[in-house]
């Protein structure tokens, strides 16, 4: 088997096994795996994901959702965590082009949507720069699931007339945001990783100019089976994020206090139990059963650009 010319290799890593003579260049495929809830997953998505010869993850992508992919597709982890990542973007970047290059099927497994501070548009231009082919299917952004699950929705009549998505995390100091456009009234603020900086955040807003007693939600884990749900003000915001462990999402707003919090009423019999669960086995599967009990896509108009 030929191994992959040097000049063709991205720098920093060594392809193990070479691109076979002839053999046409693989694909990387940018799919939102969205919150967490396969019952979100697209059809594009499952279809590309039941397509990959490697899956490369984020650490929140949920272990139902990765099971989608075929069992002989490699999965490759490169979870990142605040001051801990798995893998610096660049080698991710060099690790998405080395394996199309190879030939594979590659679809690049991103929590909630590829282009919403998922990093997506870093490894979509790796892969132009390369000459690689690159396609995007977007996924559910989480603070949809979580304005869903809870009932606040982030525009509404009256006392949300925009909405506007944030991040709290900065690579150093405290993120440069316009404050002042922030505090404004009749909108929801949306923070994406802002937990370890709600203090900071509620500060600002304040000092800006909006109101110490504008609702404010806090959603752990959107869509998961252990999503938690804080509704508290602006004020009491670093207080209530302070007791949150799992991924969040700070959202400011004065439609936020039409939130649900409660958990649902706990299931009153064997009999109740047994018919939800049934009924969730049979929703969470979005796919067709062939007599060999192996997955197959749905047929969709594109199913000719997987092969």
């Amino acid at each position: 088997m030929a191994r992959q010319p040097a000049r063709n290799r991205p720098p920093g890593l060594v392809v193990v096994g070479g691109k076979q003579a002839g053999r046409p260049l693989g694909a990387v495929w940018l799919v939102g795996a969205g919150p967490g809830d396969p019952d979100l997953l697209t059809f594009r998505a499952f279809n590309a994901l039941r397509a990959a010869d490697v899956v490369v993850h984020d650490g929140l992508v949920s272990e139902e959702i990765l099971d989608l992919a075929p069992s002989r597709a490699r999965r490759i982890n490169v979870a990142k965590r605040k001051s801990r990542h798995t893998l610096p973007q660049d080698d991710i970047n060099q690790l998405l082009v080395a394996l199309a290059l190879e030939g594979l099927t590659v679809v690049r497994l991103k929590g909630g949507d590829p282009f919403l501070f998922g990093r997506g548009g870093e490894e979509l231009a790796a892969c132009r720069a390369a000459g690689v082919d690159c396609h995007v299917v977007p996924g559910v952004t989480a603070a949809l699931a979580a304005s869903a699950g809870a009932g606040a929705p982030l525009t509404h009549r009256g006392s949300a007339q925009a909405v506007t998505f944030v991040t709290g995390h900065a690579a150093h100091g405290e993120p440069d945001l316009d404050w002042v456009a922030l505090a404004r009234p009749n909108q929801t603020v949306v923070v994406y990783m802002g937990v370890s900086t709600a203090a900071l955040i509620a500060e600002r807003l304040v000092a800006a100019g909006r109101a110490a007693s504008t609702p404010a939600l806090i959603v752990e884990n959107a869509s998961r089976a252990d999503e938690r749900r804080l509704l508290t003000t602006l004020s009491g915001l670093a207080e209530a994020a302070a007791g949150v462990k799992g991924p969040a999402l700070l959202m400011v707003g004065e439609a936020m206090a039409m939130a649900e919090v409660q958990s649902p009423p706990p299931l009153t019999g064997e009999g109740d139990r047994e018919a939800v669960e049934g009924a969730l086995a049979a929703k969470r599967a979005p796919s067709v059963i062939s007599p060999m009990g192996e997955l197959t896509p749905p047929p969709l108009r594109w199913a000719g650009e997987f092969k």
